[in-house]
């Protein structure tokens, strides 16, 4: 990319940074849940007629959308994903959610700002494009996961995707800065369901029954033995039950308790053995206490891996637009999921930290918290970002081409 090239989709992004403001109001005053995401859907598709950019519905809420280069080239995706939480809204801003219980508190509103941005920076670029651009609005990250049926529907297909590049925002990195990480960026996930079974008796007369609350409780401290004595200190891996429920009366001994949770891991082998390992101690400990525990898991989202070659190009994208001294390479991986991570199964893929962090306005707080905000100057910073990776694959990839 030649500096000219690179200063042109800089400018652009701050030009329309007005508009992309207005885009993320929007979408954050109007959050809906995974695979609920009908207005959200109508909006995305209102942009892209607007751009005059085809497009078609995927895995019922979602929406790709295509931009053609002018010459024949190689095919590269933006995504971002759609979805809110079940949040209620602690912040006192003219764009607060209007929707009792929903909030983007995970910054997808931004997400889907910055590849509109994007979209809008290349589509009145696509003369210099050699390739196509698919734009991937994916739903249901925080939920289902929208990410694998879609490309079960063929989005990497007609045609083929060869690169893919994601972002999240991040509170924890100032505005203007952008963080990678190489390799493994984040943890694997599991959903874990546990019903433990005793017999119901008279609370006065505990010998006569079998308590499942007490078993439950012998059960929830041995599973917490599997990371600190079973799992090698110096892999990872999380267990975490968040979800207790049992018992009818205060003098009825329970009978049935369910614990629900997840387990995290990071290395496919240690997840296979923590999960073998729950079942065993989980199973074990409720017969040797007189009661049955029944376990079941959710194979869930899959590690995320980045690409190193994608990684260098966001790296070098980075470097080159923002400054060097704004782009940080994080060491160590992340213990929450990502469901981008099957869109980089399938093809080599980058996914990147956007800083979205100014403490002077009071942009402090983590994701999934209920005073979760942004600076919106990220926004521009966003499309630039992504609209470059994009110009620069394609271009790199033809050079690689006309040199073969």
């Amino acid at each position: 990319m030649s500096t000219e090239q690179t200063n042109r989709i800089w400018r652009q992004a701050q030009e329309i940074l007005p508009w992309l403001s207005e885009v993320r109001r929007d979408f954050h005053q109007y959050p809906e849940f995974g695979m609920e995401e009908f207005r959200t859907q109508e909006q995305i598709i209102r942009y892209l007629d607007e751009m005059g950019i085809p497009h078609f519905k995927s895995a019922g809420t979602g929406v790709v959308g295509i931009i053609q280069g002018a010459s024949p080239g190689a095919t590269v995706a933006l995504r971002g994903d759609m979805d809110a939480l079940p949040i209620d809204e602690g912040n006192d801003t003219e764009y607060r959610s209007k929707i009792a219980g929903k909030m983007h508190a995970c910054g997808h509103d931004a997400h889907m700002t910055c590849l509109l941005g994007a979209a809008r920076i290349l589509n009145v670029s696509k003369q210099e494009l050699a390739g196509t651009v698919k734009l991937f609005f994916q739903p249901a990250e925080e939920t289902v996961g929208g990410a694998l049926p879609m490309i079960q529907e063929g989005v990497l297909e007609n045609p083929r995707v060869e690169a893919v590049f994601g972002l999240h925002v991040s509170p924890d990195l100032p505005v203007g800065k952008i963080a990678v990480k190489y390799g493994q960026m984040n943890a694997s996930s599991d959903d874990l369901y546990i019903t433990v079974r005793g017999e119901n008796g008279h609370g006065a007369y505990p010998h006569k029954g079998r308590d499942a609350i007490v078993i439950a409780a012998h059960v929830i401290t041995a599973l917490q033995t599997i990371v600190s004595r079973n799992v090698d200190p110096r892999e990872a891996a999380v267990i975490t039950l968040g979800v207790i429920s049992g018992g009818t009366a205060a003098n009825i001994l329970a009978q049935e308790v369910k614990l629900t949770g997840t387990i995290r891991t990071l290395d496919k082998h240690v997840r296979a053995f923590v999960k073998e390992r729950v079942r065993e101690v989980a199973e074990l400990t409720a017969r040797s206490l007189g009661g049955e525990a029944e376990v079941v898991l959710d194979e869930s989202y899959t590690s995320l891996v980045n690409d190193k070659a994608m990684v260098d190009q966001v790296k070098r994208c980075g470097e080159t637009m923002l400054g060097s001294e704004n782009v940080r390479v994080n060491e160590y991986p992340m213990m929450g999921v990502e469901d981008f991570a099957f869109f980089a199964e399938h093809v080599p893929g980058a996914f990147y930290h956007l800083g979205v962090r100014n403490e002077e306005t009071g942009c402090i707080y983590p994701v999934h918290h209920p005073r979760f905000d942004l600076d919106e100057r990220s926004l521009a910073v966003g499309a630039a970002m992504q609209a470059f990776n994009a110009m620069t694959f394609l271009q790199e990839r033809a050079l690689s081409l006309q040199a073969e």
